[in-house]
């Protein structure tokens, strides 16, 4: 039976509480072990892809829709204004789940059996983190390993650009950065490092093998520059010769991730 709450503040509430502060939330999941999951679609791919459900936070009218997969979860059913204060915003996709986290598998385990994958260096911003997990997933790339500085795929944002790809997709996150990137070389991945230096590689004309890793890099600065060195070839999405005469000299990394994930799959085997 739902339990039915009437005041912000309700300790039972704790798992959802301020949803825009980062660091609050990066300190309450970790400490609990546990991620939110918004609006009705997100929560279906996150229980259909096994997590467990610690609870909902939603309001009357959007408790029907949800019944057929909640089982017995704990669901705390609010006024509107009543999440509006717990969540520090409007919840405009009806229902919250606090949902518990699963072991993150070592990168050993997203290499094997696997041709394709992206690589993400220290890229912090968790719209970014997840807008990828949605390209990647869209376009078969078969797995992602994250630097160890990269942000948290099922921080809330993440997961809500992403559309829920964060559950579709493998990922690990690296324990060394420094030497992150020898146990992706030792497994047989050739390895490419996307940069807009339009002297590189054009992505489209790369000889790819059966195993390729595509790195990339942070928001602003790109890869750096000891992933650049070590990579076995530099690869670049071929730009307008007109594009700096427009102020343009690189593509934001969702954009180049998606153009880029796209030419990585070329060659790559079925699964």
């Amino acid at each position: 039976m739902p339990e039915y709450v009437t005041d912000a503040n309700d300790p039972r509430l704790a798992d959802f509480a301020g949803l825009r502060d980062v660091e609050l939330r990066k300190s309450l999941e970790s400490e609990r072990g546990l991620f939110v999951a918004e609006g009705e679609k997100v929560i279906r791919r996150a229980i259909g892809a096994g997590y467990p459900v610690r609870s909902v936070l939603t309001s009357e009218r959007w408790l029907a829709s949800l019944a057929d997969v909640l089982g017995d979860a704990t669901v705390f059913v609010v006024p509107e204004e009543v999440m509006r204060g717990v969540a520090g915003f409007q919840v405009h996709r009806g229902a919250l789940a606090s949902m518990e986290r699963l072991p993150v598998p070592p990168v050993s385990k997203v290499l094997e059996d696997v041709s394709r994958i992206v690589v993400l260096e220290d890229l912090v911003d968790h719209g970014n983190v997840g807008a990828i997990f949605r390209c990647a997933a869209a376009l078969g790339v078969d797995g992602i390993v994250l630097s160890p500085r990269c942000a948290d795929p099922l921080y809330r944002r993440s997961v809500k650009v992403s559309m829920g790809a964060v559950f579709a997709i493998p990922y690990a996150r690296m324990d060394n950065w420094y030497d992150g990137l020898e146990e992706i070389r030792a497994a047989g991945f050739q390895t490419l490092a996307l940069t807009p230096d339009q002297g590189a590689t054009p992505m489209d004309r790369v000889e790819m093998r059966d195993r390729v890793a595509l790195l990339l890099g942070s928001e602003g600065d790109g890869l750096s520059s000891r992933w650049l060195r070590e990579a076995d070839e530099q690869v670049c999405i071929p730009m307008s010769p007109t594009a700096m005469e427009a102020g343009v000299d690189s593509l934001n990394v969702v954009a180049a991730a998606a153009i880029a994930c796209h030419g990585l799959m070329r060659g790559a085997s079925s699964p």
